[in-house]
């Protein structure tokens, strides 16, 4: 069982920003894919971007251009670090990881999950 632990979740106004950080338990970036998702109560987990093993970057449209994904794999921690937030990016974010060479997009390919934090972004 792989340990995700998520922070730095908080309240900022639109046009803020957070950067939210994912620590595993121990090296999983050279063989698992590792993955944002955020979820708004009442709707489905919606992917935002993630890191394959190979290294490749990839954000969803939604979030392109304001939203970063890396990582520091000495430290076994993932980013996300969100700029020009807006409201309708209020929720839990979740940092997620999967033994996969190619990230999925689904949120139930991933059988590893952190407990989230939460973001919320007002007006």
């Amino acid at each position: 069982q792989r340990y995700l632990a998520e922070s730095g979740g908080g309240s900022v106004q639109t046009g803020g920003s957070l950067k939210l950080s994912c620590v595993s338990s121990g090296d999983i970036y050279t063989s698992y894919c590792v993955a944002w998702f955020r979820q708004v109560e009442g709707k489905e987990r919606e992917w935002v971007g993630d890191i394959a093993p190979a290294g490749t970057v990839r954000t969803a449209d939604s979030v392109k251009g304001r939203f970063t994904v890396s990582q520091d794999s000495a430290l076994n921690t993932l980013y996300l670090q969100m700029d020009s937030l807006k409201p309708e990016d209020t929720g839990m974010y979740y940092c997620a990881a999967a033994r996969f060479w190619h990230c999925p997009d689904s949120a139930s390919s991933f059988p590893h999950w952190g407990q989230g934090t939460q973001v919320t972004v007002s007006s």
